[in-house]
């Protein structure tokens, strides 16, 4: 067993290497890390001298017109920022952001450990370029590009050695550097797991910038683990409406084995096995979930596509032909687009488990099948409303006609009109020479389902409430009125008549879809949990893998909330039976997402033990403890022990750890923040 970190074993470690380096002329390659011995070398070839004081008047015009520069920046670093201050508040510690030069714009802190950074410096508009302050956690992160530790004298400057940092750099969608992310503290403070803190969070910021970047295109979500999407750990891909890939994450880089400079000469179809399409098919029937795709090298990735799916899927275009130096060379046709009818096996009565309310819900609508009556389904996000109005359309007449749906709240106001009712050529800067259908042309004979109506623009509420009295629809940039003929479902998580009475719903336009009101219940509270498991287990794993779960499994299921519903009930039942080993058919409590296993875990009568797991893999017996909260307060001690020991036998190896504590990546940056 290791000796927890000692800090001032390791100032009199440091103060040998100075003696080496300075005094000697010597290369202290034992007992500094080599990222700060190259820095150390940089500071030195630079012509710095370790003795010189770091303070100076912080420039607050400098930061003004850095912060300027910054904005894209600093938007999306804030929330980030304040966050993570709150997680290590009363500390003694601070948080820094600065920008790729190295200027100080953004700090939070205890204000007992400000006034001591102050006489240094560490304040927004001052510079910790190497070049101005020698080797530091900000400045060696950005001429390192990559995430830091500097312990106490570890930095170049002898007036900065009550420090200790941790930092970690920040790229654009583009890969280029654009600031620096620290915590630093005093080096008597020092806290192993204030490097991950910030890895994290520059992860974080780094997301937030790729997505608002390409929030107008799509987006693939992807890993080889089925549990890192949706994560931090996630991969991201940009793809344009030719499949073209337009940005990608450092983490789907390294996933394909890319460079940067790669993608320009790269399409979505060159990567993967399943057809782009496939993907959008399954986004737009259930954005939720994932789908298995291999790429083209043979790996096995779990991919989710979100984002605008609307201009992929409207592009009207197919592959590209490339020649031999990967030059496009004229475009494969695609046959025009048929709205596709809903899965044929789902019906009403398919959906019977035998759960009252819903088996209500069922009767009335079958009630109404081949009429000319709208049905508007309510319930929370997640209870099944897409699924009941699929089911609706194949139970009725319209079976064979096509199930177009829309959903309201994902597409945004400024494309939605032109998806709903279509556009002729030219009808507006960006339109396709042809025109395109829209959404309510596209349902005639069918059925159009309009999700999460509630979230519909005003505008076009009036629009809409039209062509349901004139049954005729106008697109965009013409005059010509075009029949249609559709059954028309809505759904919709918020109380519509309490939306009307404050004005944010027409109320012309609820009574008009208000022909039939069903109410969904949520998982909690329906009796069915078991039969419904049992279904969509057999559905997710085939005929012929009787896969079931165990005991525990299905009485901590039957007492969780599902604050997601069904739709967050077969995305666990998806990965867990993603995870079984070939030979397994019972899914266990480790098969299950990490936060639903920590909450499930969390229910359970023995959940006091959970740290016992952590001293087991990290090889450490501990003492049992007393009951009540002094045992739990026992308990957490002895998981941060175990923890700490682990990250210091991996060196702070953060993969390395959680692989020997048993647990993933994510769960252990949860715990480490938690501490």
């Amino acid at each position: 067993m290791q000796v927890p970190f000692n800090t001032e074993a390791r100032a009199v470690s440091l103060q040998e290497a100075r003696s080496l380096y300075f005094g000697l002329g010597e290369l202290p390659e034992a007992l500094i890390e080599n990222n700060v011995l190259r820095s150390w070398e940089r500071c030195r070839q630079a012509g710095l001298d370790p003795a010189r004081k770091s303070g100076g008047e912080a420039d607050q015009r400098a930061v003004a017109e850095a912060r300027e520069r910054n904005r894209t920046l600093l938007s999306h670093a804030q929330p980030v920022l304040e966050h993570l201050f709150e997680q290590i508040r009363n500390s003694h510690s601070m948080v820094v952001l600065a920008d790729a030069r190295g200027m100080l714009l953004q700090s939070y802190g205890d204000p007992d450990f400000l006034s001591r950074a102050e006489q240094v410096a560490l304040s927004p508009g001052a510079s910790w370029n190497e070049a101005d302050r020698g080797t530091n956690a900000v400045g060696t992160a950005l001429a390192e590009r990559n995430a830091v530790n500097v312990f106490g004298s570890e930095h170049f400057f002898e007036s900065n050695a009550f420090l200790t940092c941790s930092a970690a750099p920040i790229q654009d969608a583009q890969g280029r550097l654009i600031g620096a992310l620290d915590i630093s503290s005093d080096y008597r403070a020092y806290q192993r797991h204030s490097l991950g803190l910030v890895k994290m969070s520059s992860r974080i910021i780094e997301k937030r910038i790729f997505e608002a970047e390409f929030a107008h295109q799509g987006l693939l979500s992807f890993h080889s683990r089925p549990d890192h999407v949706g994560s931090l750990c996630e991969a991201l891909l940009a793809i344009g409406p030719d499949g073209d890939l337009l940005g990608a994450d450092q983490t789907a880089l390294d996933l394909l084995g890319l460079r940067r400079e790669d993608l320009p000469r790269r399409q979505y179809s060159m990567l993967f096995d399943v057809p782009l399409g496939t993907l959008i098919d399954r986004a737009r029937r259930d954005p939720s979930s994932l789908i298995a795709i291999g790429g083209r090298g043979g790996e096995r990735f779990y991919a989710r596509l979100r984002g605008n799916l609307t201009a992929l899927a409207s592009s009207g275009s197919g592959p590209m032909l490339l020649d031999a130096r990967g030059e496009r060379v004229a475009r494969i046709a695609r046959p025009e687009s048929v709205p596709a009818s809903s899965r044929p096996g789902l019906t009403l009565r398919s959906l019977s488990t035998g759960d009252e309310r819903l088996q209500a819900a069922i009767d009335k609508a079958s009630r109404v099948l081949g009429r000319d009556i709208p049905i508007l389904v309510q319930g929370e996000s997640g209870a099944g409303k897409e699924m009941f109005a699929k089911a609706f359309h194949n139970s009725g007449p319209r079976a064979q006609g096509p199930f177009v749906a829309l959903n309201c709240a994902a597409i945004p106001e400024t494309l939605i009109e032109s998806e709903l009712f279509g556009y002729s050529g030219g009808a507006f800067t960006g339109a396709r020479k042809e025109g395109a259908v829209g959404k309510i042309q596209q349902a005639h004979g069918g059925t159009l389902f309009l999700d999460e109506i509630g979230d519909m623009p005003l505008s076009l509420q009036a629009r809409l409430l039209r062509v349901l009295q004139e049954r005729c629809v106008t697109p965009l940039g013409t005059n010509k009125s075009i029949p249609v003929d559709i059954t028309l479902v809505c759904a919709t998580h918020r109380r519509l008549k309490e939306e009307v009475a404050r004005g944010g719903f027409r109320e012309d336009l609820y009574y008009r879809l208000n022909g039939l009101c069903i109410n969904l219940p949520s998982l909690r509270e329906r009796s069915d949990i078991g039969s419904l498991i049992d279904k969509l287990l057999r559905d997710e794993a085939g005929p012929d893998r009787p896969v079931s779960v165990s005991p525990k499994v299905m009485d901590a299921f039957l007492r969780y909330r599902w604050p997601g519903n069904i739709r967050q009930l077969g995305n666990v039942i998806k990965v867990a039976i993603a995870l079984l080993d070939d030979d397994e058919e019972i899914i266990e409590t480790w098969h299950l997402p990490d936060d639903v296993f920590e909450e499930i875990e969390s229910l359970a009568p023995a959940a006091a033990g959970a740290p016992r797991a952590l001293e087991t893999a990290a090889g450490v017996d501990a003492a049992p403890a007393a009951g009540g909260a002094a045992a739990f307060g026992r308990l957490e001690e002895i998981e941060r022990d175990m923890i700490q020991r682990t990250l210091e036998a991996e060196n702070g190896n953060i993969s390395a750890a959680a692989r020997r504590l048993g647990i993933s990546r994510n769960t252990l940056y949860r715990k480490l923040g938690r501490f």
